[in-house]
């Protein structure tokens, strides 16, 4: 028994040995790697100093790390079980919503803070659209032309000049116009009486009425203000509420515009910028109908696309995306909402007493691999209401449909929890993984003892048989 332990004893710190041996090497290495890297940073080349040649080779390096760490970033909806795995993106944030349903169909960093740049310029349109009327005369001020600085979008509109609600729009959506998209905030907020920090307040609250619950907006146009963000999720509730505008998409689908020369002012043509709204542009995707290009230093490429394939209504954000990647990404992301996903009619699969009145036509999209039992609900009631409400399916807590309801008298909403299941089952999973790695370490050292004794064995038994007679 002495023996076992002494064994047992001596194999215990051979392998304590090896576990500090390692990390004292590590850490040897560690401070070699630290040293080497500190070495190099003294002698690397002052950037003032380097040639034209070296900072373009410097730059690409910068450029293929951020692009290769953006692909790298997790994809939320791809580590939802029975989920159908979406395609990476060169971007920080991704996001594809179902228009009809509210459904989130893909989710990278979809609540991140990111700066919009210029598809603010949705938001501007959908509040000119609620507030405004195309046909109010929009004068150019020189508050709007104050955000102008070099290289910012302009159609080259000047103090004094007078144009129609809609030809500021066509020149805000189409041109990325920020004189313009200024004037119309102002114009909106001048026929209710209001100033620009009026327009800008419903800008916000609109937001928030929409769902929208991480963004600040500053102004109208996009321009970089670091209180000026939002997020992927809130951009796609503003795409999916532009649905309800007809002339959204008329001013969206044509490819060049003109504002006529007149006495107030000259003639000014332009052009669309969603190359894939341009027929005879490469990145030309038949099923686009609309959206907004955006580019600042600070906030890299954004884009909002709203696209209908005649089965399915879908938009699209993606958010500090790098060059080069915005449109194929964004028709990968498309195309994977589109090939993915199938409508289930909630009034079919829901139990008959939960509600009195159910939204017709309601549903909520889902995956093959997902059966609408799986779903959990939560019901919101309106303010100011006993019985009327809005509700909200998700599938392991990823909102995948809603619709408005009138609850039954009866009506008795079970408490819900969101995420704790998932992250029990995850822990689990590690248990189960480091126990398992546990007992196979276990029985290797098992191995070694027994193999050990039964060489002692071995040597007492010849031991004994040479001192025979």
């Amino acid at each position: 028994m002495r023996k076992w332990i002494r064994l047992i004893a001596v194999v215990s710190a051979v392998s304590l040995l090896g576990t500090f041996t390692t990390g004292s090497m590590k850490q040897v290495r560690a401070s070699e790697a630290t040293s080497q890297s500190d070495d190099n940073t003294d002698v690397e080349k002052p950037e003032s100093e380097m040639t034209e040649e070296e900072k373009a080779e410097k730059e690409k390096e910068a450029r293929e790390k951020a692009l290769k760490e953006a692909y790298e970033l997790p994809v939320q909806t791809n580590e939802i079980k029975n989920w159908p795995e979406g395609p990476g993106t060169y971007g920080d944030s991704a996001i594809v919503m179902d228009a009809d349903s509210g459904a989130i169909l893909y989710a990278k960093n979809i609540d991140k803070k990111e700066y919009p740049a210029s598809i603010t310029k949705v938001l501007t349109a959908l509040l000119a659209f609620q507030y405004g009327n195309m046909e109010d005369e929009v004068t150019i001020s020189d508050h709007a032309l104050s955000c102008l600085g070099a290289g910012y979008a302009s159609i080259g509109l000047k103090a004094g000049d007078k144009i129609n609600m809609e030809q500021a729009l066509y020149a805000t959506l189409l041109a990325s116009a920020n004189e313009a998209a200024c004037a119309v905030g102002e114009t909106v907020a001048a026929e209710h009486d209001q100033d620009y920090d009026w327009f800008i307040r419903q800008m916000n609250t609109t937001c928030k009425n929409l769902g929208g619950t991480n963004s600040n907006f500053t102004n109208t146009n996009g321009v970089y203000d670091e209180n000026h963000y939002t997020c992927a999720r809130d951009m796609a509730l503003i795409g999916k509420a532009l649905f309800d505008y007809p002339e959204f998409f008329t001013i969206c689908q044509t490819e060049q515009y003109a504002i006529p020369a007149s006495d107030t002012v000259e003639e000014h043509i332009f052009q669309q910028k969603h190359h894939m709204l341009i027929k005879d542009n490469k990145d030309y995707y038949e099923y686009a109908i609309a959206g907004k290009t955006g580019y600042t230093t600070e906030a890299e490429n954004t884009l909002i696309t709203l696209a209908d394939n005649g089965e399915r209504r879908l938009v699209c954000v993606v958010m500090r995306t790098y060059g080069g990647h915005t449109y194929s990404d964004t028709r990968a992301l498309l195309e994977y909402g589109f090939q993915n996903f199938r409508n289930v009619d909630i009034a079919e699969n829901e139990k008959k007493d939960t509600y009195d009145v159910l939204e017709h036509g309601a549903c909520v999209v889902l995956p093959e691999k997902v059966d609408f039992d799986k779903l959990k609900c939560k019901v919101e009631i309106h303010e100011g209401s006993k019985r009327e409400g809005t509700a909200t399916y998700y599938y392991k807590d990823n909102p995948v449909g809603s619709c408005e309801v009138t609850v039954a008298k009866d009506y008795k909403q079970k408490e819900i929890a969101f995420s704790e299941s998932d992250k029990k089952s995850i822990d689990y999973k590690r248990i189960v993984l480091i126990c398992t790695v546990g007992v196979v370490i276990l029985m290797g050292i098992g191995s070694i003892i027994a193999g050990i004794i039964r060489k002692r064995k071995r040597r007492k038994r010849r031991k004994r048989l040479r001192k025979r007679p």
